[in-house]
């Protein structure tokens, strides 16, 4: 497969690895990204957990709670120009979506957009899309979203930089007062910020780290300093960096960003509300959604984008 300096770009931006080293990847796996990614890591020369793409695609990400904090939904809807995402008529009918969206019973974006649009009975949710894209002039897409329920406590929600990114964290607690939610916003805006994969170390796969395993001895084999320490040293190695590691990926392993000190964990700031506040509360699972995340973007700068939108085009 003839390799591309498109390709190369693409897997440097993924990976932060030199162009050369990417394009050597590429050769060696047939032009494959995942396994030019796999194939990076092992030389040592990328820490990309997955192929995450790369985020590129105009829009915003919307949440919605109820009234009594009990429910909660996150929306992403995608424009073709930014010049679009924010204008306020695109964005009011974001709002009009993520209210559907908190009260439908559809399980899939098909059935979703099956279903009759609370704002006008006459119409689908997909024909409600069509008019808007006819009126706004641009093609639009409702790309996807989720649902969260705490009956046992209660939803926070946190947008970041005007809608690029939406966050939900779903808290059981006995005890619901200002700070509790404060806590909670906090967990929301860590969530923004340092983009766990994992709410805990429990969700995480064996799979995924025996993975995890073979990538780093792979790296070790490639480096003949720490390639010749015993089984024992090595071993110990791989097992420190997977903790490490974990520390990263896991939401209440990771290091507490507002931390005076830097050392609290997520998990630790979070007990220390409860026993400040006399609850019981656990932090149950986060849905974290960043607009055009591994979506691809056409190649437009902004004086392109005004001349379109005032030639109606």
């Amino acid at each position: 497969m003839a390799i591309t300096a498109g390709m190369v770009k693409e897997l440097r931006e993924m990976t932060g690895a030199g162009m050369m080293d990417c394009k050597k990847a590429l050769s060696a796996t047939d032009g494959d990204m995942d396994k030019a990614i796999e194939f990076l890591r092992e030389k040592g020369l990328a820490t990309a957990q997955k192929k995450a793409g790369r985020i590129a695609a105009e829009g915003i990400v919307y949440t919605v709670v109820s009234d009594d904090d009990k429910k909660a939904v996150v929306v992403e809807v995608n424009a073709e120009t930014d010049f679009v995402a924010k204008n306020e008529k695109f964005r009011s009918y974001v709002a009009d979506v993520a209210e559907q969206a908190l009260n439908t019973s559809a399980t899939d974006m098909d059935a979703f957009m099956a279903e009759t649009w609370a704002k006008d009975s006459t119409m689908t949710v997909k024909e409600a899309l069509a008019a808007q894209i006819s009126v706004i002039g641009e093609n639009m897409n409702i790309r996807r979203f989720e649902q969260m329920e705490e009956a046992n406590g209660f939803v926070a929600s946190y947008i970041h930089a005007g809608g690029k990114i939406g966050v939900l964290v779903d808290v059981e607690t006995d005890v619901v007062n200002e700070a509790v939610k404060e806590m909670a916003r906090n967990v929301a805006m860590q969530v923004a910020a340092l983009k766990p994969l994992y709410t805990n170390s429990d969700e995480v796969s064996a799979e995924y780290i025996e993975h995890e395993k073979a990538i780093l001895m792979a790296q070790i084999q490639n480096d003949p300093k720490e390639a010749s320490k015993p089984e024992k040293v090595i071993q110990g190695m791989i097992q420190g960096r997977i903790k490490k590691e974990l520390k990263d990926i896991c939401l209440l392993d990771q290091p507490y960003v507002k931390a005076a000190d830097g050392k609290q964990s997520v998990a630790q700031y979070v007990a220390e509300v409860a026993k400040q506040n006399g609850a019981k509360i656990t932090v149950k699972k986060f849905v974290r959604f960043e607009t055009g995340e591994g979506m691809e973007k056409k190649s437009e700068n902004f004086a392109e984008e005004v001349a379109k939108q005032m030639s109606g085009n």
